[in-house]
């Protein structure tokens, strides 16, 4: 089981190589258009990975479908490990929809320049990979102990689902963040962006470099008034480091989530993987049109809502539906996010009906 595991962990670390290293080496501003093809590329790799669960699961390749799921009490076949895996990367993908409003947001208010918010995100991303990895095997390890956390975790996902409608994200105040509080406290911060950098030394070359590739060197007060190689903080690594306490944040309802599905390890894994990955050319194709989407967000509550009852009661589900509960609440997803969409469609229309027809009642 553990070569499965490394295997995997070659293959992400390999595409994260490209990704930075070859498709997007030099900074540059991200189009819609460019951020479609990426975000398809990430989906086709995200569900043509589910042929490799199918065969993996039904073939015992490597060790994997020898574990018990304790959501069914039984070990997932092909078939099985398919929906399941699915359902968890449709989830975890809707979710990431809100996390993307919040993304939007925080690099409006550190006004972080359009060329390097794809930096940020890639770096945000590599340290939230990081840390799901970390909660998923602390889930795993609870859930194993103690079966009882799965009906907390239940309770907690409607009550976020509830917290959702109710709570206004644009409230937020991330200069009030505890992290950028902190970072303020131990280092020094720069007062403009100083290129792609997130750390420089003042009184060094690179801290006096212009905030834009071919934009004339202009005076950082902060960097003058600073001790003579002190290490600083530039505003986009305080934007970084936001990013990533936000991403932890949002992983405290998706991690449960998933384990509503499955409790299979390598199957919550890989799927909270391949969601995240897409996670970067998502925000460049939608972020514009988020605010269109104003009851996208009652969907995602009402997704978070229904794992949690799944989760409350997965074993009267599964007496009442047989083991393709995962099926239907895959239908069930899909089903929240197509409604939350048209009914902001259909507002709009509406919306700019009446401001028509408003502004031809005008003399």
């Amino acid at each position: 089981m553990i070569w499965v595991w490394i295997g995997f962990i070659a293959l992400v670390l390999l595409l994260l190589a490209l990704d930075l290293g070859v498709f997007h080496r030099h900074s540059h501003v991200m189009t819609v258009r460019e951020a479609l093809v990426w975000s398809g590329v990430w989906i086709t790799l995200g569900v043509s990975f589910s042929v490799f669960i199918y065969f993996g699961y039904e073939n015992h390749w490597l060790g994997l479908g020898n574990e018990v799921d304790q959501i069914d009490h039984k070990a997932n076949d092909g078939a099985s490990a398919v929906a399941k895996y699915l359902t968890g990367y449709v989830l975890e993908k809707s979710l990431s929809v809100d996390n993307i409003f919040v993304i939007a947001m925080l690099f409006g208010f550190f006004a972080v320049p359009a060329i390097y918010q794809h930096r940020v995100l890639y770096w945000g991303i590599l340290g939230a990979l990081l840390m799901r990895g970390g909660m998923i095997a602390l889930g795993k390890q609870l859930i194993t102990q103690f079966h009882w956390v799965l009906y907390v975790f239940g309770v907690f996902l409607i009550f976020t689902a509830f917290k959702m409608v109710v709570m206004k994200t644009d409230e937020m105040d991330p200069a009030q963040n505890w992290l950028v509080r902190l970072a303020r406290r131990w280092f020094p911060v720069t007062s403009r962006y100083h290129g792609e950098r997130f750390l420089v030394r003042a009184g060094s070359d690179a801290s006096h470099r212009a905030a834009t590739p071919g934009a004339e060197v202009v005076r950082d007060d902060a960097v003058e008034r600073a001790r003579p190689g002190a290490l600083m903080l530039t505003p986009l690594a305080l934007a970084l480091i936001v990013i990533e306490a936000t991403d932890l944040l949002f992983a405290v309802d998706s991690i449960p989530a998933i384990f509503a599905i499955t409790t299979d390890t390598f199957l919550v894994f890989t799927s909270n993987v391949f969601a995240i990955l897409g996670l970067r050319s998502l925000y460049f194709a939608l972020a514009g049109m988020l605010r269109a989407f104003r009851y996208l967000k009652y969907s995602l509550a009402m997704i978070l809502a229904l794992v949690g009852v799944k989760m409350l009661l997965g074993e009267q589900l599964d007496r009442l539906v047989g083991h393709h509960a995962s099926f239907y609440l895959l239908g069930l997803i899909v089903v929240a996010l197509v409604a939350g969409v048209l009914a902001s469609w259909i507002a709009d229309k509406r919306d700019a009906k009446m401001d028509a027809k408003s502004a031809g009642d005008k003399p």
